[in-house]
């Protein structure tokens, strides 16, 4: 009896950590913040949501924030809509059907490929796959496990010796799925493209590519909860996992993130207190030929700099981002990013901003790029937050991957040119 009993609560136990999050007839709404009333209130939300979940976060007055209002509390929201005249617009009426209609089974081929999200294990498989196709030109890299103990896997694509290296960062936040397929579709490219352009980027750098730096999240965001950001930690006894972009030893918890462990954005006890960031950065640490580091995030279409804690304009700011001189009223030399970001425009018309991130989103301290620019002394730093403006958000259409991935190789294409005329590699 006492054994059909422990049987019994085990396969209870066993469906409750099962089970799966729905999002049935959430809504996404678009809120403009007019003032500063309205400003502290969403700021309160935040930090005691109740069902509430921020896109983007409530930082200043003048900006918009995108918020999922679960059934619950649509009353709520209606009252506080009217007692604080928020403008708000209805952008989604139930987020769990775009949901679903991101991981239709059908798009999903039996060959990989960039018409569907994939799950961590494909990816890995098509990694091996890879160094099993190209054995002298990639080279597959382990650095270690996650905290549930996934491998984070990656691999080396380098045509001869003596190149500077580059490395590409994706899905350090689970729920951005568009970011990791990004990245496995520009190393598909660099491998099997014609194109002279690609081939010159290709075969003169050496290439890091980790599509899924964040592998527990990842899976999170597959089995259980397609909104999950963190990490999977214990962080308390109530909460997992940490913000593993406020996670890195550079300005750590100097503003724009939380020490409460339920917030989305919890920087952790302390810096590199999440091993898959401690162990990211302790191989990052290693390339002594690195000259360009690129993450990719999504969404908000923006091109960032460091730093993150503070708008100031530093280091090699001018020639990344900015315009340089200003001879008379012509402009005498376009930056690196500005550049990029022109070029990223011309396939499809897509439109970016860039700027330090402080300035063009919010403040946000203790993320990788902040690291790897501030202790490496990196030349080439940015992170990208990819497609869309927020139509889709997170949950970004699987037929956008491909177009998504192409401008956004214009521009590293454009970056790597631009940044060997300044003598950066």
């Amino acid at each position: 009896m006492k054994l059909l009993l422990v049987c019994i609560a085990i396969a209870l136990f066993g469906a409750i950590v099962a089970e799966k999050a729905r999002y049935d007839n959430y809504r996404v709404y678009r809120i403009r913040v007019q003032t500063d009333r309205q400003l502290e209130l969403l700021q309160a939300i935040e930090q005691y949501p109740d069902g509430y979940t921020f896109w983007n976060e409530p930082t200043k007055v003048g900006t918009e924030v995108l918020l999922v209002v679960p059934p619950h509390k649509r009353g709520h929201f209606s009252d506080i809509r009217a007692q604080y005249a928020l403008r708000a617009v209805l952008q989604t009426a139930n987020l769990q059907e775009q949901i679903d209609q991101e991981s239709r089974p059908s798009l999903r081929k039996e060959t990989f490929g960039w018409t569907a999200y994939y799950r961590t294990d494909a990816i890995y498989a098509w990694l091996d796959s890879l160094v099993a196709s190209y054995p002298s030109v990639v080279t597959p890299l382990n650095i270690g496990n996650s905290f549930e103990g996934r491998p984070i896997k990656g691999v080396k694509v380098s045509y001869k010796a003596g190149n500077k290296a580059v490395f590409m960062e994706g899905l350090i936040h689970a729920r951005e799925w568009v970011s990791g397929a990004t990245v496995t579709w520009v190393l598909n490219e660099l491998l099997t493209s014609s194109d002279p352009k690609v081939r010159q980027i290709a075969e003169n750098y050496d290439w890091y590519f980790f599509p899924v730096t964040n592998p527990d999240g990842y899976e999170y965001t597959h089995t259980t909860d397609r909104q999950w950001r963190k990490t999977r930690s214990q962080s308390s006894v109530l909460c997992r996992g940490a913000d593993p972009n406020r996670n890195w030893a550079y300005n750590f918890m100097q503003g724009g993130a939380s020490s409460v462990p339920c917030s989305d954005t919890f920087a952790g006890a302390s810096p590199f207190s999440e091993i898959e960031t401690r162990q990211l950065s302790d191989f990052i640490a290693t390339l002594d030929n690195l000259s360009t580091y690129l993450a990719f995030h999504s969404f908000s279409q923006l091109l960032l700099v460091p730093y993150g804690h503070t708008t100031a304009r530093l280091d090699n700011y001018d020639e990344t981002v900015q315009y340089t001189e200003l001879i008379g009223q012509t402009f005498d030399k376009i930056a690196i990013g500005t550049k990029a970001i022109n070029k990223l425009r011309e396939r499809y018309g897509t439109t970016y901003n860039i700027g330090n991130i402080a300035e063009a989103i919010y403040v946000a301290s203790g993320g990788s790029i902040d690291w790897v620019k501030g202790v490496l002394r990196t030349p080439l730093v940015y992170a990208y937050e990819l497609r869309d403006l927020g139509r889709f958000g997170f949950v970004l259409p699987p037929e956008q991957i491909i177009p998504t991935a192409e401008e956004t190789l214009d521009s590293i294409i454009v970056i790597l040119e631009e940044g060997a005329n300044y003598g950066y590699h």
